[in-house]
């Protein structure tokens, strides 16, 4: 790994990106052009410490995970993505034409305005692509995995550890949503390889999906209430909405709870608990939504 090289490009491309491009305001007091070491850190979901070590050409090597972040974060094109990769001495992620290769802008671009609650960009089979730090520290950064693992929908089905997520008494609903959701990407998808495979391989390994997909219910999950089992604050009860993309292959989630409310003050405590844990790496057994 070339660290020398790799600081000077992380610096040259957060110079070249205005806070404007990202939600960001431009007030009177900013003494930079481009983006603060600090913001280009809250917008890849890290640490500012760790980015500030990257910069400064120390540090250890980043993830493959890390570097992706990275890339969005700074808005850098496929070959710039792919220059960074270089220097950083990690393989390139492979190709792909599907949803997950590229999140849509309109959708990052909120999803860089909302840095006060919990949001994530995620495909139509539940694949996270890109999340904020609440959403990370509320539900977990997604697994370092590729195929139908990537999806919790389809690790719902087959991995008792993402249950926990959500209270016993609501994993019912969540799992007829989950199918009749399925159910209607499935029809729109049409003989999609990809969602063809899911559905044979949940069919035969779990009962209870094979039931719900036989009931033929069809629901777009676009809104929902839902209770979170979080490891320090509880249970927070808070409303999930979803904004669909234009061809309804990517989707914008985001959460909310009203003000004055139990769930509202828990998402407080979380801006805070979120960034120690984040930086202390003690989320990353959360099962990720």
């Amino acid at each position: 790994m070339n660290h020398s090289e790799l600081a000077a490009y992380l610096k040259s491309r957060r110079d070249r990106v205005r806070p404007a491009d990202v939600g960001l305001p431009t007030g009177p007091r900013r003494r930079v052009a481009g983006l603060r070491r600090e913001e280009v850190a809250q917008l890849a979901g890290l640490s500012a410490d760790y980015y500030t070590e990257l910069e400064r050409g120390r540090g250890a090597q980043p993830s493959a995970q890390v570097v992706a972040a990275l890339a969005r974060a700074l808005r850098l094109n496929g070959d710039e993505r792919d220059h960074l990769f270089h220097l950083a001495d990690r393989p390139l992620p492979p190709a792909t034409d599907g949803p997950a290769g590229h999140v849509q802008p309109a959708l990052l671009g909120l999803l860089d305005q909302l840095t006060g609650t919990p949001a994530q960009v995620i495909t139509d089979l539940h694949e996270v692509l890109v999340q904020n730090r609440l959403a990370a520290a509320l539900i977990g950064p997604p697994p370092a995995v590729r195929g139908p693992g990537a999806s919790f929908l389809y690790r719902w089905f087959t991995d008792p550890e993402a249950r926990k997520l959500y209270p016993p008494e609501d994993h019912d609903h969540h799992s007829r949503f989950f199918v009749a959701d399925l159910q209607a990407v499935a029809a729109r998808r049409g003989r999609d390889p990809g969602v063809h495979e899911m559905v044979t391989a949940l069919r035969r390994r779990n009962e209870e999906f094979a039931a719900l997909w036989e009931a033929r219910d069809v629901t777009l999950r676009r809104a929902d209430h839902k209770r979170i089992v979080h490891p320090a604050l509880g249970v927070i009860e808070l409303d999930c909405n979803t904004l669909f993309s234009e061809d309804g292959r990517q989707r914008l989630l985001w959460f909310s709870a009203p003000p004055g409310t139990e769930g509202a003050a828990q998402l407080e405590l979380l801006s805070v608990i979120g960034t120690q844990d984040m930086t202390a790496g003690a989320i990353g057994d959360r099962p990720g939504a």
